[in-house]
């Protein structure tokens, strides 16, 4: 996700790198070494030599491209693949403030920013006017769930007709100003600010089906808000630690409120799962808070981008009507030198609270949320569970959405039992898978395979801690699991994890259990000494991410370096079991231009940058989230893009999974004008491993958003007849100072009505825009995307 502050001057904590580790460690560079030896040891590695003109690390020019089918070492059999095909006619690009949908199908818009959803709270006026947001749709729908109800209201999986429908609410950067009459105001009002609160959070409302339309009951006693003031548990081992004690819990059990929900999960148990992301930016912190600072509390501020800081929004600075109120001090990541030193009387650690996978009992109105920091502590971006095995463990992948950061997983110390997923203390059930377990983090060898390193004080490389260096002169020991759950990049920095390009939203494959991890982009990889957006050194282009490239844009205005599309990975865990240290991987797919702009080698482009071979019809860039439908076996790939925007709007796509292995080794020649370091003179090659070639067979455009808008956040109806889908922040890029002038107003979506079935809410050709789900339906009735 890309919010934008409209009051603090800050800048997205995932755009910029917060990882001054060395990473990766000399053991992964010696690793590629042998993988090399190896690759030209072999016959196909010689004949990839033989198309490409030499394989030199660095320097050579060359631009081939051969790409044999080779399997990396399996480790188990692979499944038969479940056949997948996709039935619709792929949509071309767009630049329209319209939702573009494939022919055949109708999209309606279902619950949209500011909806009530009770009946004593006034319906959404396009004015700015609308107050108690605890009670209406918060800003910018991101995950989403669909939970079915039976005719009686209890849990039933397979129902389609009725439903709890469970989503975030991520942000409401870019759009905040259309949420007060003439936008944010300074300095800040109290009313402004709890609105502002409010509309973060999560939404739980229910859905039925009508005469074949669905629509959220407004009046349903199901319907629910959890907001960033909404009181939580902390359980897992951070819970009652020095960590997280504060003015608000002293204990170190609760806190108050969850902020920043982008990607999202749900468990075998049918409880929501809304992942905590760029949360760091909300809280005010001055520099001059560091002398009041260990260098140990320091090191990990720094180390999740909580520098200098005026707060997003500046919730920090209001003032309440009533004095003994702590609803904006909270925000204040500050010590007050007159509180006591443990911080039970101020919110020196109330940081520690959040960044946390949070579970929420959609069925259960009255039950409190909990955050399971066994999962550990980062800019989440979801948490996907692998498949449930009785007898075996469950595993939860998750991405830490910032440049250079890592992918993790969590692997429950109980083994699944089916009995527990009709259990109906859900939340107990909670307790027993995720309060206890093992986190690790993932390197990614050279050779196509991985391994999961651990992060507790068993693994040596975390007991020693985080050396000392420039960035971090007091490195950092961990004093014990708490401490590794509450700095789990830190962890993750000692354990040697590889890092990645924004690593974002995992899905698994219900049919054969392989993890897809989107990986956004990074314009800093390869910045290993100048040039990176923070002035802090990059890894160089590796096996998991060779790429890097020079992109002009149709106007040559604004000239893009380092890897500016992104692309996913694939894992399959050894021996298909979700508690296996060790793993195999590839790239399923490279995020690219069917074409490169003027000026840029198209032979290179193709063989070097369009790895995937996109066409047109299935061209995008920044793959942000990705969801596989348990019906019709599809992976949906959305995208949150401010690349290839000259091209086209953001866009939803259908993709033929595959299966890991379908591809092969490939070397891939990155130019030496690609790369964002001015020192670099040379081309560089990288040895990685592909999945297959996408055509427009396997893979589709299905929809693209209106302008200013993010695909984010899916769903479906468990007959696979009905595709939810949230459009995020349409009219982002609309300049604060023109909120007053609707024709000024980047998008008017979706109460202009562009695209779906009717326009929504009131506002018309001049509405304010709207964050919106959106259900898609066959117009013959028929399965979702074949």
């Amino acid at each position: 996700m890309n919010p934008v502050n409209d009051i603090s001057a800050g800048v997205d904590p995932d755009d910029l790198e917060n990882n001054t580790s060395a990473n990766p460690h000399i053991r992964d560079v010696i690793a590629q070494g042998m993988a090399r030896r190896l690759f030209l040891k072999s016959g196909v590695g010689a004949m990839a030599v033989a198309g490409l003109g030499g394989l030199s690390a660095c320097g050579g020019g060359g631009g081939g491209s051969g790409a044999p089918v080779v399997t990396p070492p399996a480790t188990s059999l692979p499944e038969a693949p479940v056949e997948v095909r996709l039935g619709f006619t792929p949509v071309a690009k767009s630049l329209a403030d319209q939702l573009v949908v494939a022919d055949g199908y109708t999209a309606t818009v279902v619950y949209a920013t500011g909806d009530s959803i009770d009946p004593l709270v006034p319906d959404y006026t396009d004015d700015g006017n609308n107050a108690n947001f605890a009670r209406r749709a918060g800003d910018h729908h991101d995950g989403i769930h669909f939970f079915g109800l039976s005719a009686g209201g209890a849990p039933a999986p397979t129902a389609a007709d009725r439903a709890l429908l469970v989503m975030n609410h991520e942000n409401i950067a870019g759009t905040v100003m259309f949420m007060h009459p003439a936008g944010q105001t300074t300095p800040r009002p109290e009313a402004e600010a709890i609105k502002e609160i409010q509309a973060h959070g999560v939404s739980v409302i229910e859905l039925r089906k009508t005469a074949g339309r669905y629509g959220y009951v407004r009046n349903s006693t199901f319907n629910r808000r959890v907001t960033a003031s909404t009181t939580m548990e902390l359980r897992g081992p951070v819970r009652g630690s020095a960590f997280v004690r504060t003015r608000f819990s002293a204990a170190g059990t609760q806190t108050r409120g969850t902020i920043n929900n982008c990607g999202h999960g749900h468990t075998p148990w049918g409880t929501y799962l809304a992942a905590e992301e760029n949360w760091a930016g909300y809280f005010r912190r001055r520099n001059t808070d560091d002398v009041n600072r260990t260098p140990k509390e320091i090191a990990g501020l720094k180390r999740y981008g909580m520098g200098n800081s005026s707060g997003n929004n500046a919730w920090a600075t209001v003032t309440p009507a009533d004095p003994t109120s702590t609803e904006f001090s909270r925000w204040l990541a500050e010590v007050n030198t007159a509180a006591p030193a443990d911080g039970t009387g101020d919110f020196r650690f109330v940081h520690n609270t959040f960044g946390y996978i949070v579970e929420i009992d959609p069925y259960d109105p009255a039950s409190t949320p909990v955050k399971r920091t066994a999962l550990g502590r980062r800019a989440n971006e979801g948490a996907w569970n692998s498949r449930p095995k009785p007898g075996q463990p469950l595993a939860f992948y998750m991405g830490c959405d910032s440049r250079g950061e890592y992918v993790y997983k969590f692997v429950t110390a109980k083994a699944w039992n089916p009995a527990d997923a009709d259990r109906a203390d859900r939340m107990t059930v909670g307790n027993e898978y995720m309060d206890s377990g093992t986190l690790f983090a993932a390197r990614f060898n050279a050779d196509g395979t991985g391994t999961w390193v651990k992060l507790d004080l068993s693994n040596p490389d975390v007991a020693a801690g985080v050396p000392a260096s420039a960035l971090n002169p007091a490195g950092y020991t961990f004093a014990g699991l708490a401490d590794i759950c509450v700095h789990s990049r830190l962890a993750a920095d000692a354990a040697g994890a590889t890092r990645m390009d924004r690593p974002e939203w995992t899905s698994v494959n219900p049919a054969n259990g392989e993890v897809y991890i989107t990986m956004t982009e990074n314009p800093d990889r390869g910045a290993t000494t100048t040039n990176s957006s923070n002035n802090i050194a990059n890894p160089d282009v590796d096996p998991a991410n060779p790429r890097y490239w020079r992109d002009t844009r149709l106007d040559n205005a604004n000239i893009q370096r380092g890897n500016v599309n992104g692309h996913i990975v694939r894992i399959r865990e050894d021996a298909d079991n979700a508690g296996a240290t060790t793993f195999r991987w590839d790239i399923f797919l490279f995020g690219a231009q069917a074409r490169p702009d003027t000026g840029i080698d198209a032979t290179n482009w193709a063989q070097n940058v369009n790895i995937s071979g996109l066409s047109d019809m299935n061209d995008l860039s920044k793959p942000d989230g990705c969801w596989f439908s348990p019906t019709t076996g599809i992976l949906w790939i959305e995208t949150d893009d401010n690349t290839m925007t000259d091209r086209s709007n953001a866009m939803l796509l259908a993709a033929v999974p595959g299966t890991l292995g379908d591809g092969g080794p490939r070397a891939v020649v990155n130019r030496a004008n690609g790369s964002p370091d001015t020192a670099v003179t040379t081309d560089k090659t990288v040895n990685t491993f592909v999945g297959r070639p996408m055509t427009e067979a396997t893979f589709r455009r299905f929809l693209v958003a209106p302008k200013g808008a993010e695909i984010t956040g899916l769903t479906e109806s468990p007959d696979g007849r009905a595709l939810f889908v949230n459009i995020q922040h349409p009219g982002e890029n609309t300049a604060s100072a023109n909120i007053g002038n609707p024709a000024q107003f980047e998008s008017h979506w979706p109460g202009n009505g562009a695209g779906i079935a009717a326009p929504y809410g009131p506002g018309g050709a001049t509405a304010r825009p709207r964050s919106a789900t959106v259900v898609i339906t066959r117009n013959d009735g028929g399965l979702i995307g074949t």
